[in-house]
């Protein structure tokens, strides 16, 4: 489980008081894409990580996730009521786990370094690594025990900054106490014990096993010295209830975290003037860009909507997602730009008012008549123009945010239909507002009909299920089939084009035919594309030059890329290479459009394709327009490719 805030420091506060938007996201590999949703709109990742599982490859997953969005993270090392009371692990021991899972968690983080971050390595001594048990709720951190220890021996005010500082350092790493003489030595010796168990695990340990022996007046004495005392409702309780008590007051969560957060997580004010890069498709010198950089709450406006929520209103969603400049206001007029907006062009692209602004904290909504920049925002009348995420802007020169990319593919794949045919048009009602709720999630309407969802893993197409029938289509009954995986087809380029992997295809009237050949994409070009650096909205000259220099790549081809395929963005390129042809300009909206749909459902099994390059090296037209139509190319260009991509 993954904690993802981002917190308000105005620039004029005091430093007393803080707003903090906290997002919980799941950590199953399923939900990876909720994962994903929540970093775009937080600065800062509170990573948990079981103490006694350590770092998983799930673990290695958001971390990578979040550096990639250049967010921080701080480590929580949860669960060690485990250690302590199932395990029951000697001190030495346990803070050996605990070396290794910070030490694991700081190689996948060097893994994955951004230079803009700093060092975003996490050290106990500096606050960036809290211990927990989340299932008690108590949580702690070294210099949270280093400030206690400075009152409970009650060190000079002047001198309790300076002390807590050197004992911070003292209480972790290879540090031990000599409680015979009272020294701090560097080398271990028989009669000393390092100090992180002296003064840390040993306390917690006596805490607990007198809990669970109902040792009540022992506990009171070792919380004297802490200034605590349990009331006649506390001293009620027996052992694993009693010791969850005794260590909620004495190691309360909320302090821990809370501190954590604040000191050692970024304010949008300083995050924003290093994520702009990541986030803001433009010109970085824009006005938008500006005001994202500064988080400028009187600059433009520029809001990113990460997930759409339902709301109580039956058929309606919250838009949610996060004000990176400007104030978003109840009734403003703004640019609506989705998913698949090009600048410049009319496509995806929507002006409304904002009905309602709305802070959501937990169950609870509170209508707002504005919300600025820096935190997450509700936003209610924008779901008829968005699908699952947009970027919204009042400013009518403003480019779109980057879109997310996911760190999973819906693959797994089932067909639904309702048991009652006449529920047939609540499940189609209910399929949209499905696709419309999840990230990921796909909902598709095959050649025959069928309805099919895609998800992640099977967990995540359980949850959409339930949630389809139970909430989508008010407990209406579905039949599901087996699920099924779904892959990708692909070419191998084995022969030689020139002499025998050129398909000819004719048109249906007979009066055009179309040469190509498959290829496929040098290594490394079909991850460029997923990553967003080689894209359609490219500049040709410069995408071209950087096809030719970095993929070696021919140069008449690069030159006239005609489109990426399928959905126009995926990793399958279609490249013109004719020569001296009359009319080849006006069929290559048509061929455009059977690569599509031959890249969407190769010639296999109907699977998308990956990594195939399409090469039109010749085409014969009738010199009548009426007989080159869309009605004649588009069909002929895709039994062309299918051909290709089976000779290859």
């Amino acid at each position: 489980m993954n904690y993802l805030t981002n917190w308000l420091c105005q620039k004029n506060s005091d430093g007393n008081s803080f707003i903090v938007n906290l997002i919980d996201s799941p950590g199953h590999v399923d939900f990876s894409s909720e994962v994903t949703a929540a970093l775009r709109v937080t600065d800062g990742a509170m990573v948990i990580v079981d103490c006694i599982e350590g770092v998983c490859v799930q673990t290695e997953t958001v971390l990578r996730q979040a550096l990639t969005e250049r967010i921080k993270p701080i480590l929580i090392i949860n669960k060690l009521d485990r250690a302590f009371l199932e395990l029951q692990i000697e001190s030495e021991d346990m803070f050996k786990n605990l070396i290794k899972v910070i030490e694991n968690v700081n190689v996948v983080m060097a893994t994955y370094q951004d230079e803009s971050l700093g060092d975003i390595q996490v050290y106990p001594d500096k606050g960036t690594v809290g211990f927990s048990a989340g299932l008690h709720g108590w949580a702690f951190t070294v210099n949270q025990f280093a400030r206690m220890y400075s009152k409970k021996w009650k060190i000079e005010k002047e001198k309790i900054t300076e002390f807590v500082n050197k004992l911070t350092i003292r209480l972790w790493g290879d540090n031990f106490f000599d409680s015979v003489n009272k020294k701090w030595l560097k080398k271990e010796k028989k009669e000393t014990t390092r100090s992180f168990c002296h003064f840390i695990i040993n306390p917690i340990k006596k805490i607990i096993d007198l809990s669970m022996n109902d040792q009540l007046d022992e506990i009171e004495t070792a919380l004297n010295g802490f200034d605590l005392k349990l009331t006649s409702e506390d001293r009620q309780l027996k052992q694993k209830h009693l010791m969850k008590r005794v260590l909620q007051k004495w190691l309360p969560a909320d302090q821990a975290l809370r501190e954590m957060i604040i000191l050692h997580l970024p304010s949008p004010a300083v995050a924003q003037s290093y994520r702009v890069q990541t986030l803001y498709e433009g010109p970085q010198d824009d006005a938008v860009a500006n005001a994202i950089r500064n988080c400028d709450a009187n600059g433009p406006l520029s809001v990113y909507i990460s997930k759409m929520i339902p709301s109580s209103d039956k058929g309606r969603f919250i838009a949610f997602g996060r004000v990176f400049s400007g104030t978003v206001r109840t009734g403003q007029k703004v640019r609506i730009m989705g998913a698949n907006y090009i600048p410049g062009k009319k496509g995806d692209l929507a002006i409304k008012n904002i009905q309602r602004a709305l802070i959501m904290m937990g169950k609870k909504i509170e209508v707002v008549e504005s919300v600025p920049c820096g935190n997450t925002v509700g936003l209610v009348g924008l779901d008829q123009f968005l699908l699952k995420s947009g970027t919204l802007s009042d400013f009518d020169e403003a480019f779109p945010f980057k879109t997310m990319k996911y760190s999973v593919s819906p693959v797994v794949r089932v067909a639904v239909e309702p048991k009652n045919p006449g529920d047939l048009p609540k499940l189609v009602e209910g399929l949209k507002r499905l696709s419309k709720s999840d990230p990921l999630v796909q909902c598709l309407t095959d050649e025959s009909g069928e309805h099919v969802i895609a998800g992640a893993g099977e967990l995540h197409l359980e949850i959409c299920l339930k949630d389809l029938q139970e909430d989508y289509m008010n407990g209406a009954e579905i039949r599901v089939s087996q699920p099924i995986v779904t892959y990708r087809e692909t070419v191998e380029g084995n022969l030689n084009p020139e002499d025998d992997g050129i398909c000819l295809s004719k048109s249906p009237n007979k009066h055009n035919r179309l040469y190509c050949y498959a290829e496929p994409l040098p290594e490394g070009l079909s991850e460029a594309i997923d990553d967003g650096k080689i894209t359609p909205r490219d500049d040709p000259k410069i995408r071209a030059k950087e096809l030719k220099n970095n993929y070696n790549m021919d140069e008449d081809g690069v030159k006239r890329i005609w489109g990426f395929g399928p959905d126009t963005n995926g990793p399958n390129l279609l490249m013109d290479k004719t020569k001296g042809i009359q009319y080849v300009g006006e069929i290559k909206d048509s061929c455009a459009s059977g690569f599509q749909w031959a890249t969407k459902e190769g010639a296999l099994c109907g699977e998308s394709l990956r990594g195939v390059a399409f090469n039109i090296v010749d085409v014969t037209l009738h010199a009548d327009s009426i007989h080159r139509g869309g009605g004649q190319i588009i069909p002929t260009a895709r039994r062309c490719f299918y051909g290709a991509q089976l000779l290859a």
